[in-house]
């Protein structure tokens, strides 16, 4: 895997595992921390996760969980922006959860050093924004869209398919001018998936980190948690944990989590034992 992560004004050290701290700014979030339209409110919480550990911050103004309403260009700009430019100063890269070629753009002009997109930078404009800006990209595999991908996801083997569909992705981002030391990928947990596909997708890890890229994994307050533990979102703390373990230990490099102090925490003992473990 590559050293570095080139990312907006940052560049990041891939040699331990980064966390990347969500900033919620939806009003339907599934895992209930949902700021809505509050800048002030979301700003002071990005700036908390930055005490609390944070490497990178992901600031996301529409929700993605299945069967979500999307919300117009002019109201994911309203909710954004403001936030961009209040945690400008906060002293990591600032990354923006968005599928609008609009929105990257507008983030990107403001400041933005990463976007993370869902549909991998799929839409007419999409690729062309980023490649224009020194901004990194999270490229992440999802079946469907959110309105519809949770219905009935099949695969005839799920790594294999999501493996496919990354490699191809990341070969049209480089075509596109976008060099490999700015790309992440992403498998997509819950994204056009049974919770089935997901453990699959969890235990064969390392097969997607055959490409050479860093991986992102989402694991945190997923309904897989829920169905293993029958505990609500909120309540996912420990699973979430452990299920960001599992993943670094199969070669994730970014765990995204909205529990930062805990992750923090169990990524010092993290390092500190695969450190004692280098040097034996």
């Amino acid at each position: 895997m590559k050293n570095n992560l080139h990312c907006g004004r940052f560049v990041l050290s891939l040699k331990t595992p980064l966390i990347m701290g969500i900033v919620n700014l939806t009003d339907d979030s599934f895992s209930g921390d949902g700021l809505g339209a509050n800048a002030g409110k979301a700003i002071a919480h990005g700036r908390r996760m930055v005490e609390q550990g944070a490497h990178i911050l992901d600031i996301g103004a529409e929700s993605s969980r299945p069967a979500a309403v999307q919300v117009s260009l002019q109201q994911e700009l309203d909710r954004v922006l403001p936030v961009i430019e209040g945690l400008h100063d906060c002293g990591v890269p600032l990354s923006v959860d968005t599928v609008k070629p609009e929105v990257m753009k507008a983030v990107l002009d403001a400041g933005a050093d990463m976007i993370n997109d869902i549909n991998a930078l799929r839409a007419p404009g999409a690729l062309e924004a980023v490649a224009a800006s020194y901004a990194a990209v999270c490229l992440m595999h999802m079946q469907g869209d959110p309105a519809t991908m949770q219905n009935d996801p099949r695969y005839d083997d799920v790594v294999v398919e999501v493996r496919a569909f990354l490699a191809d992705r990341v070969a049209a981002a480089e075509a596109a001018g976008i060099a490999l030391d700015r790309i992440v990928i992403d498998p997509g947990f819950g994204f056009g998936k049974t919770f089935e596909h997901n453990l699959t997708l969890l235990r064969r890890l390392d097969d997607l980190i055959a490409q050479g890229l860093p991986l992102m994994v989402g694991l945190s307050r997923k309904s897989m948690l829920g169905l293993i533990t029958a505990q609500a979102a909120p309540e996912r703390v420990h699973a979430g944990i452990a299920a960001a373990l599992l993943a670094l230990q199969r070669g994730a490099a970014i765990v995204r989590v909205h529990d930062v102090a805990a992750m923090r925490d169990a990524l010092a003992v993290w390092n500190a034992v695969e450190n004692i473990e280098h040097e034996s």
